[in-house]
């Protein structure tokens, strides 16, 4: 953490994020508009939050989008907020707005963690269904094959779920993309998808989970609010063996 805190200490990182927060998913172009700042410095800048995980960045064609990580803010609340009993996730409420007029070649949401395990372990985790009932609260069922069905179902034994959809692309353990929508959800625009992308960095994993085509503010609050819980429930169980209190990611 010691590099977040670092990254943050910098008034103009801190207005890097604050555009971010604005409007996410900027090249590094759109960043220095405004700023009285080069292109070299802003770079640089961008390398520091990038380093300490509060920025994450995809290519679209030429071009490189960045996004605002909020999962080590999420883990700081963890560490030392939430023990005082404090509301949820409040370190981060400045960080669930929605960008406005988000273009819609974006993604709407990129979150990055790193997580000490291998690419198997973690593909084990984000499909296996007792794994997931562990630090989701839900178990994630499906054989995992592209154009299979999958649903996120909940532990109470209603067998009700929650989430439904359809897997588009499986290739164990690096690369999983599914639909997720409500069940008997009509949505004009077709169903939101969900990219898991997995990649070894050293002795960790890579974990970076993609959003797209959010139905509206709401959905938007959820994901918002949700996927960093998610996966920070999903490194402590990787890391540690024991999940967070399932209450908690509610």
């Amino acid at each position: 953490m010691d590099q977040v805190f670092k990254a943050l200490a910098d008034a103009t990182r801190r207005r890097l994020l604050d555009r971010l927060r604005e409007d996410n998913g900027q090249t590094l172009g759109e960043l220095c508009a405004g700023l009285a700042m080069s292109r070299q410095a802003t770079a640089q800048h961008l390398g520091v939050l990038e380093a300490a995980n509060l920025v994450s960045s995809v290519r679209r064609g030429r071009e490189k989008l960045h996004y605002l990580n909020p999962v080590p803010l999420h883990e700081i609340q963890e560490r030392w907020i939430s023990a005082f009993e404090r509301p949820r996730l409040e370190a981060l409420s400045a960080l669930k707005k929605k960008a406005e007029k988000a273009m819609s070649a974006k993604p709407e949401f990129v979150y990055t963690t790193y997580i000490e395990a291998t690419p198997e372990k973690v593909w084990e985790a984000l499909t296996e269904e007792e794994a997931t009932a562990a630090y989701w609260g839900h178990h994630n069922v499906s054989d995992w094959r592209p154009g299979s069905p999958w649903e996120h179902v909940r532990v109470d034994g209603s067998g009700v779920s929650d989430v439904v959809g359809t897997i588009v692309e499986s290739e164990p353990p690096k690369r999983l993309v599914l639909t997720w929508a409500e069940p008997g959800e009509e949505r004009p625009a077709g169903p939101s998808t969900v990219t898991f992308q997995l990649k070894s960095v050293g002795d960790l994993v890579q974990l970076t989970v993609t959003h797209e085509n959010l139905r509206d503010e709401k959905e938007t609050r959820q994901i918002s609010g949700g996927w960093p819980a998610v996966l920070s429930g999903l490194k402590t169980y990787l890391e540690t063996g024991k999940p967070l209190p399932l209450p908690y990611l509610a």
